[in-house]
């Protein structure tokens, strides 16, 4: 296609023919007009008549210039114009096309899969090898055939992270392993990465580069953090444009454990900013619950930010034997706890019967010899249902009997009569220092203040169970902290106090990172590198690129400072990692970090996804060229004298006038339709009606009215398409198809219900789900089609699945499953492998097949004479997909180019075995089909 003026032209050789207007002018203006013709009944007629010479030998000016464009406009319109002509890749030799393929490409990864499956169609028809390239995943550059790469790129994912320096050097190492030149696409997310520079400048000494990039800014979330008493959430963008608006869900079981919108906050960035901040006050129980928070409408990693124990304020109950007002507050038992727990726990006090049904996360008993036994069973079963028990010694303990004789289920180690006093006035020796913490210790990597010393404890009586139980120990080797799992939770005991009398631990900062280790308290910031030394933390749930949480399976461990400090990549992946009973969120963004865009060189063109349309200019220039003509043939007729302007102005009038009468009816009647119109709209209904006759005489196919005027027009043209196929391929003939009012209409009439989902749809009443379960017993199909398959990777997490679960909850639906091979939907009326609507891949849920279907030994299919099934739930957008005008012509473009009119097609396929299935029932399973079957399927 050649380019002039901005504009293509597909046969631009024919625009010679404008050379040729020059000589058509001076042939044209050398012709006189058509002589008047006159009777002549008498000559003596003639006299007095005068010859004024008012002929003219030369053709107007102004109609000959009318006579130019028209021609002009013939030979353009022939030319094949088109306006926003699509950019040409036809180019010669090998192509590379580089992807960011990280997770700011994910809102927009459908458009990087359509430009790559057009370079590959182009590479493919020009005969050119292609090699892929993604930065996030570099592997060795190979140029294969364009349809090699094409079966592949179903399996192409964005990754949850950045492309690292390191992967960027290996990119660039791999293209200098390639021998000769290459042009290069490359597929960008829009976001600055280390290292992009050099690589471009390597591509650009072997060849051409093409950037493509959405254009929109990359929003992110960073964690969440707990200030001031409610949440705090802020977000990133990579540019600083308009004003704009995100909404962020709080995510989280509800009591039943369904995973709910807990609730919502709006962020707003002002012009120019690149941060907005919102605040959420939650009470301590819903925020509790939440387990992330993802930006509304925006699929991507970054647009998630997962929760752990730093948003959550865990609930600690501590309990000591001495009163509250005993002695003085530095004295108390519960002193220190309180000033290490009170800024990241919330403390409950109080008697142990009355705090235990709280559920508390930690209970702590402070010098505690004895429970009562109904106590201490109570106490016991909360600790074998995932309890934390932490206890601390004092003179109590030491004195009582507690643990001396056999193991308590409370104890996690059998006691030595008396305590042990080291550097006291009565004692021989110094106080003792704590030793280094192993391997195996929660409390591992932790530094321990040379001023910290403990100068006396309680002893643990020697036991084959001892060492494995010590996880904290003196310079002497005498245990300091010793645990034990109880159930599926776990006893602590501190061999001190929790006061400074027989040790300094609890006025030291060792003492609250000890309680942190223990998951006894949260922590306030989130943890530095070095606060996780020692550690190894395990992979729960990891995120994908378009931020959909899946289980770890065998990722390996991570060390604590690499979780903190390392960046996301293949081996720090961004998800939930646990060690012990502690929980960390590795988001894919952290405190501190921008989000930037990508900047390029000058010489390296950018191009955007959202390009204007291509618009063909030939049918408008031919049509021009013959709206000019016929202005020239009433032009020549009232210039020759047979017709006159005012004859010509009347006929114009009274067309116009039939037109308008024609089209708007009788007052009367175009009043009445008005008023229907109206109430019609205010339902949010099509315009489309039909009495209960009509419904009786003609097959209608109806369609479910959700109250969102844009979607039921849709589902109308939808169906009204459907029924046009039907008409055209089989012997069905619909009438016009109608909205449904599930409160007010009757369902008998119709054999088939398309219902349309969406987020905001109310939920029917009772009567309505009387008749709807009436309906599907008597033999009526409803499609269920929730428009969302292009998230269909996101599954339950879009609006419209959710309210879908909301709107079946009530109907008797049978068993579900997908959509089998053999099931007889596949073979209805034509046989089909997929079911596309406008979205191409959406799984299809029908009424599972009975236990007992036969499998024949040599036949593709079961015996399934069971039925019809009553509901087909999928979220392809089937109406989108079979959409037409008043003229047949498709409404919605469906994929691209002869891809997509094939999808179209198999869409329209669909419908015609849905609604054969519908009328026939499963009269395709008898078994006396399957030799005609097998035939056609070649087998």
């Amino acid at each position: 296609m050649t380019m002039i003026a901005g504009i293509g032209f597909a046969s631009p050789w024919l625009l010679l023919g404008l050379l040729v207007l020059p000589l058509l002018w001076l042939l044209l203006r050398a012709i006189p007009p058509a002589p008047k013709r006159q009777l002549f009944p008498a000559v003596r007629l003639l006299l007095g008549l005068k010859d004024d010479e008012s002929l003219s030998d030369r053709t107007p000016w102004w109609l000959l210039l009318l006579r130019m464009l028209a021609v002009a406009a013939a030979i353009i319109g022939l030319s094949g114009p088109v306006l926003n002509p699509a950019q040409d890749r036809s180019g010669s030799g090998p192509l590379l096309v580089v992807m960011d393929a990280g997770w700011g490409g994910a809102p927009h990864w459908q458009q990087n899969r359509t430009q790559i499956e057009e370079a590959l169609a182009e590479a493919g028809r020009a005969g050119r090898p292609v090699a892929l390239l993604r930065l996030t995943a570099p592997e060795p550059v190979q140029f294969l055939a364009a349809g090699r790469w094409e079966r592949q790129l179903p399996g192409l994912t964005p990754a949850p992270w950045v492309a690292a320096p390191d992967q960027v050097q290996a990119a660039q190492e791999l293209i200098a392993g390639v021998e000769g030149g290459f042009d290069t696409l490359w597929l960008s997310d829009g976001l600055a990465m280390p290292g992009r520079a050099d690589l471009v400048a390597a591509l650009a000494e072997r060849g051409d580069i093409e950037v493509y990039e959405s254009g929109a800014p990359v929003v992110g979330l960073l964690p969440a953090t707990y200030e001031d008493g409610a949440i705090v959430l802020r977000a990133l963008r990579s540019g600083a444009g308009l004003a704009q608006d995100l909404t962020v869900q709080a995510l989280g079981p509800d009591p039943n454990g369904v995973e709910r919108a807990l609730a919502a906050a709006t962020l707003r960035f002002e012009p120019g900013a690149t941060q907005a901040e919102a605040q959420l006050a939650l009470p301590m129980e819903l925020r509790a619950r939440i387990s992330r928070f993802e930006v509304l409408e925006t699929r991507s990693a970054g647009a998630v930010s997962l929760t752990d124990d730093r948003l959550r304020r865990r609930e600690v109950a501590l309990i000591s034997a001495q009163s509250s007002d005993e002695g003085l507050a530095l004295l108390s038992p519960l002193h220190y706890l309180r000033q290490a727990l009170e800024p990241t726990a919330e403390l409950l006090e109080g008697a142990l019967t009355d705090l235990l049904p709280a559920n508390p996360d930690v209970v702590v008993l402070a010098d505690v010899a004895r429970l009562a036994p109904a106590q201490e069973e109570a106490l016991v079963d909360w600790v074998d249902q995932g309890g934390l028990l932490l206890r601390f010694a004092g003179p109590r303990l030491a004195a009582s009997d507690t643990a001396r004789d056999t193991e308590e289920p409370l104890m996690p180690v059998r006691l030595r009569i008396g305590g042990r006093s080291i550097g006291g006035a009565m004692s021989w020796g110094e106080p003792k220092a704590l030793a280094p913490f192993t391997e195996g210790s929660p409390f591992y990597g932790l530094e321990i203040p040379p001023d910290v010393t403990v100068s006396s404890q309680v002893m643990a009586q020697p036991d084959p169970e001892l060492a494995s139980r010590v996880v904290a120990e003196l310079s002497d080797g005498t245990p300091l902290v010793t645990r034990k799992p109880l159930g599926q939770g776990q006893v602590i005991l501190f061999h001190v106090t929790a006061n400074a009398e027989w040790s300094t631990l609890p006025l030291s900062g060792l003492f609250v990172d000890m309680l942190e280790r223990l998951a006894v308290s949260s922590a306030a910031k989130p943890p530095a590198a070095e606060d996780l030394e020692g550690t190894t933390w395990q992979a729960a749930e990891v995120l994908d690129g378009f931020g959909r949480l899946s289980d770890a399976d065998t990722l390996g461990g991570v060390a604590g400072p690499d979780l903190v400090a390392a960046a996301a990549g293949p081996d720090v992946q961004p998800g939930l990692y646990t060690s012990g009973s502690r929980a960390y969120a590795r988001n894919v963004l952290r405190d501190g970090d921008e989000i930037k865009p990508a900047t390029w060189p000058t010489s390296v063109p950018v191009l955007r996804y959202e390009g204007a349309e291509e618009r063909p200019l030939g049918g408008l220039m031919l049509s021009a060229a013959l709206v000019l003509m016929a202005v020239d043939v009433l032009a020549a007729l009232v210039v020759s004298g047979l017709w006159s302007p005012a004859r010509i102005a009347s006929l114009v009038l009274a067309a116009g006038l039939a037109s308008a009468l024609i089209a708007t009816g009788p007052p009367a009647v175009r009043a009445q339709e008005q008023a229907q119109a109206q109430e019609q709209a205010q339902r949010g209904a099509p315009a489309a009606t039909a009495s209960p006759t009509e419904l009786t005489s003609e097959l209608t196919l109806a369609h479910v009215l959700t109250g969102d005027a844009q979607v039921d027009r849709v589902a109308q043209e939808g169906l009204r398409g459907l029924s046009n196929v039907l008409a055209l391929r089989t012997s069905v003939e619909p009438a016009a198809p109608h909205g449904v009012d599930l409160e007010a209409d009757e369902l008998a009439f119709f054999p088939f219900l398309y219902w349309p989902v969406t987020e905001a749809q109310p939920l029917p009443s009772s009567a309505a789900y009387s008749k709807l379960n009436a309906y599907l017993r008597t033999g009526g199909m409803i499609l269920f089609d929730t428009r969302d398959a292009d998230l269909a990777l996101a599954g339950a997490t879009s609006g419209a699945a959710r309210r879908l679960q909301q709107l079946a909850l009530p109907l008797d639906i049978p068993p579900l499953e997908p959509l089998p091979a053999d099931h007889v939907l596949t073979r209805a009326f034509y046989l089909l492998q997929d079911f596309p609507g406008r979205h191409p891949r959406g799984e299809i849920w029908v009424e599972a097949a009975p236990p007992d279907a036969e499998q024949v030994e040599g036949l593709p299919f079961r015996n399934l004479n069971d039925g019809v099934t009553p509901v087909v739930i999928g979220g392809n957008d089937w109406a989108a997909a079979w959409a037409v005008d008043q003229n047949n012509a498709p409404l919605y473009p469906v994929g691209r180019g002869f891809s997509g009119e094939r999808q179209r097609e198999l869409a329209r396929r669909f419908g015609v075995n849905l609604l054969m299935h519908v009328l026939t029932g499963n009269y395709k399973s008898d078994q006396v089909h399957v030799p005609a079957l097998l035939d056609r399927l070649g087998q």
